[in-house]
């Protein structure tokens, strides 16, 4: 989004106020008293007199109201009357929206509420000024006038004194105009996008008191958006504070008195409300008796304390109708406690890629754009600010000026720590949270950060920290962000967590975390990790040189729970870590995350049952581990491409086990003691190339969802271990065809691909299958119970060399993917799946069917596709047939 700067700071402004009225009701009486008021002070007023009105306002008119800074909306009886005025109307407020300019309104002789409802003698007036006028018109009036009604003013019928009431009024325009809106915000990125969405919440035009909620992260712009949302609305209030930095609250002075405090903190915001210096509060009930039937805007920013929230506005009954309170926080959950509802709470966001380098571009350069050839680097930075604008901000001031080669020389030292004054924005809300919940924090930005919610559930269920609740609070106070499942922490907020580890200790082996790959690879080379430690997360990518462990480097971390050495981004120089003789011990780990593990088998004295995730793919293993161990807590087995892995071990206790990963190996048999794994969904064993043995006996595993044995060459027998399987890939095995038996059972089988040279034909396929893939088999032909698949919808037929013609496909079928058959011949659709159920021969049935045919043939169908490359003995017949039945086909090229 670009820059938000306001157009209206460099437009011309010729006139201090725009008068809007109608001329018989007030031009010789109340306007001219008023204009000679604006004379003496000084006002320069626009005066319409060398305009001739006709039905419509002209473009000098126009210009006027948009080069004046204020408009007075003089409403009198006769007002809507006039199709000019009502123009000028909806000019002015679109002036207003557009360009934030101000708007007074003075009610002479009529009452506001027949203005807003358009009733009595001004409803009269306004009812024939819309004759013969089209209805869009008329609807634009009726808003406008709405609106205005709401606009604070002048009454002239609460006046006995219509002198008292012009001077008053004049010394208020006066005094407006000697407020300069601030321009200190005209380079907010993104600033318009939140406060039209904002103005949209407040809904100004509704008489109602209302409460609305800014929440979001430290550093976001919370702040700035209030700030600003408050000076654009205060001109349309008789009454308005801004309170701010309230983080802390009353609380925040120690040695006084709670309820001294509380009164402290009313008399604070009725002394800027009222604009009165030696204001007293004697009682919590002032704000109600002062306020209640005052139209009042207020902003309560950087509440971090419901107690602060409840002294300031605990009732909305304090504040009189038409008022606007607004709250800023970090903790969502205090908005929720207080009753903000969740329609009433505005999130504000992180910007978008484009925003951040923008932002980062104006601190830096003072231009929204990077400079010639600072493009990419700026890009770098922005990324690794997290496109908070804070950081952004902060970032961006401290290289500008600087050189290309000085900004490529931070990007480092951005990335591994962080500028004191993000620090300090950020750590306040780290520190306010409990011990536990700073610890689920620090195990988030140290470990578990970008994970799915339940399995980081899993990892922390045999700690003491509640997580469920502690991580609940960390997404209502912005630390976290959980979507879809899936939790994920800012990067500024996820260094902080690893500075606040840092400062524990200047050992590392001292402290909770280790992350910094030098540290890990000092620590595990010299055995000084002591029993502070928990977790180790090693990036290998970031190792340039050998990774050398001790054999004993663990013996000293007694509580270590997570250990994980993986690859972040690939790096041709990197390097897995190797141990100095054997590795003789590793402790109670929830987490063994080793890629690349060197050892043929884990220490002798390693106990697995606290194991809840074990992945060491590509590793060096020729066994895990011997006998019958305690793997109750066993979620994920991932031993993928470990060639050396021919046994797997007993998993006769892994009854919770979800996911078995085997991709690779060198197994000759699945062990039977996966009948016990009630709770397995998924089991990938793609590429075991010497697999063989598959347990059939009594094992039908109710939770298993997904098997995959494509390229397990030598298989021959069916895993026939569930009759619960939705995906089952047999592909490139030794297997012939599927089984009745399974054919009759598998009824929840979506998804079968069993296509290898061994498959010369098929006689059974499970009858609810959506997508079949035959590729790379020896079949001749459709195999006919393949052609009474109802609900067929992707064929894959690739590599099929042998087939010769394709024939009475079901209808259903809308992806058709021959692609290298280079026998195929002849195609024939002609045949609907209900005739291919048809057992009694009817010659009038025949007909009927054939009209169906027909009929569902000719039905256009525009995600239907049809491949046929490399096809090139079809028939001429063939050719027709396919372009007639597919809507987009791809045929006949050569590679």
């Amino acid at each position: 989004m670009a820059s938000s700067s306001s157009s209206s700071s460099s437009r011309i402004r010729r006139y201090h106020v725009f008068p809007s009225f109608h001329g018989p009701d007030v031009r010789r009486t109340f306007l001219s008293h008023l204009h000679r008021h604006f004379t003496n002070k000084g006002i320069t007023t626009f005066k319409d007199q060398e305009i001739e009105r006709g039905q419509t306002i002209v473009p000098e008119l126009v210009q006027a109201i948009r080069e004046s800074k204020v408009s007075v909306v003089l409403l009198s009886k006769n007002y809507a009357s006039s199709s000019w005025c009502l123009d000028e109307l909806v000019e002015i407020l679109k002036c207003r929206e557009d360009q934030g300019q101000m708007m007074m309104t003075i009610f002479y002789d009529v009452d506001p509420s027949d203005v807003r409802k358009q009733s009595g003698r001004f409803g009269s007036a306004f009812e024939k000024a819309c004759e013969g006028k089209p209805m869009e018109v008329k609807q634009r009036w009726t808003e406008a006038l709405a609106y205005v009604a709401t606009v604070a003013g002048e009454h002239s019928l609460n006046w006995t004194d219509e002198a008292g009431m012009v001077e008053k009024f004049v010394t208020d325009v006066s005094n407006k105009l000697n407020v300069t809106l601030s321009r200190d915000y005209d380079g907010v990125v993104g600033l318009q996008s939140h406060l039209r969405k904002l103005n949209a919440l407040l809904c100004l035009e509704c008489n109602e008191v209302k409460m609305i909620g800014i929440w979001g992260p430290a550093g976001i712009g919370k702040s700035t958006i209030a700030r600003v949302l408050f000076c654009q609305l205060s001109t349309d209030f008789p009454l308005g504070c801004f309170m701010g930095n309230l983080k802390g609250g009353y609380k925040s002075i120690i040695g006084v008195d709670d309820y001294d405090l509380k009164l402290g903190l009313q008399n604070q915001l009725l002394s800027k409300i009222l604009n009165q210096r030696d204001m007293r509060v004697y009682h919590l009930g002032s704000i109600k008796e002062w306020l209640q039937d005052q139209r009042v805007l207020i902003v309560l920013d950087d509440v971090d304390d419901l107690d602060t929230l409840d002294v300031l506005a605990k009732e909305l009954s304090w504040f009189g109708l038409g008022s606007r309170i607004i709250v800023t926080t970090e903790d969502k959950k205090i908005l929720k406690a207080h009753g903000v509802p969740d329609t009433y709470q505005y999130h504000v966001d992180f910007p978008s890629s484009k925003e951040a380098v923008e932002i980062l571009c104006l601190s830096a350069f003072n231009h929204s754009s990077p400079r010639e050839g600072f493009e990419e680097v700026a890009n770098k930075v922005a990324k690794l600010c997290g496109n908070l604008p804070l950081g952004l901000c902060v970032v961006g001031s401290s290289l500008r000026g600087e050189s290309k080669q000085e900004w490529e020389l931070q990007l480092s030292r951005i990335e591994t720590s962080l500028d004191a004054k993000i620090i300090d924005v950020l750590r306040v809300g780290y520190d306010r949270l409990s011990k536990k919940d700073q610890s689920i924090f620090l195990h988030v930005a140290s470990i578990f950060n970008n994970n799915g919610f339940l399995y980081v559930k899993a990892m922390l269920a045999n700690s003491n920290l509640d997580f469920e609740n502690g991580l609940k609070t960390l997404d209502l106070k912005s630390l976290v962000d959980i979507s879809f499942g899936w939790i994920e922490m800012h990067s500024l907020l996820q260094q902080l967590g690893r500075q606040v580890v840092y400062e524990q200790s200047d050992e590392p082996g001292k402290r909770q975390f280790l992350v910094e790959a030098d540290e890990i690879c000092t620590v595990l080379a010299n055995e000084t990790g002591t029993g502070s430690v928990i977790g180790i997360s090693l990036d290998t990518s970031k190792v340039g040189g050998m990774i050398s462990i001790s054999g004993r480097a663990f013996e000293g971390m007694r509580n270590l729970r997570f250990l994980r050495f993986y690859m972040g981004s690939y790096n041709e120089n990197a390097s897995f870590p190797c141990i100095l003789g054997d590795l003789t011990y590793l402790p109670r780990l929830s987490m063994l995350d080793w890629a690349f593990y060197p050892g043929k088998r884990l220490p002798s004295t390693f106990q697995p049952e606290c194991l809840v995730t074990l992945r060491m793919t590509h590793s060096n293993l020729e066994k895990l581990w011997g006998g019958i161990q305690p793997l109750a807590n066993l979620n994920e087995m991932d031993l993928s491409f470990s060639y050396k892995l021919k046994e797997m071990p007993n998993l006769t206790n892994a009854t919770n086990l979800e996911t078995l990963t085997l991709t690779g190996t060198s197994l000759v048999e699945l062990p039977s003691s996966i009948k016990n794994s009630h709770r397995l969904k998924e089991l990938k064993m793609s590429y075991c190339t010497k697999l063989r043995v598959i347990p059939t006996n009594n094992i039908n595993l109710a939770s298993l969802e997904k098997v995959d044995m494509n390229g397990c060459s030598r298989l021959r027998t069916f895993p026939n271990i569930s009759s619960n399987i939705e995906y089952l890939d047999v592909g490139n095995t030794k297997i012939e065809d599927v089984p009745a038996s399974v054919a009759e059972r598998w009824s929840r089988l979506k998804y079968l691909i069993i296509g290898n040279k061994s498959l010369k034909r098929l006689t059974h396929v499970p009858i609810n299958v959506i997508y079949l893939d035959l590729s790379n088999s020896d079949i001749k032909r459709i195999p006919d119970c393949v052609i009474g698949l109802r609900h067929l919808h992707d064929l894959i037929i690739r590599n099929c060399r042998k087939l010769v013609s394709l024939q009475s496909l079901p209808l259903s079928v809308w992806l058709l993917d021959a692609t290298d058959c280079g026998s195929l011949k002849s195609v024939r659709f002609l045949l609907s799946a209900s005739r291919a159920y048809s057992t009694t021969p009817n010659k009038c049935n025949d007909v009927n069917l054939e009209k169906e045919e027909r009929r569902a043939s000719s039905i256009f169908h525009p995600f239907r596709k049809s491949m046929f490359r490399n096809c090139l003995k079809l028939d001429e017949e063939a050719r027709r047939l396919i372009i007639q039945r597919w809507d987009r086909c791809s045929f006949f090229e050569k590679s």
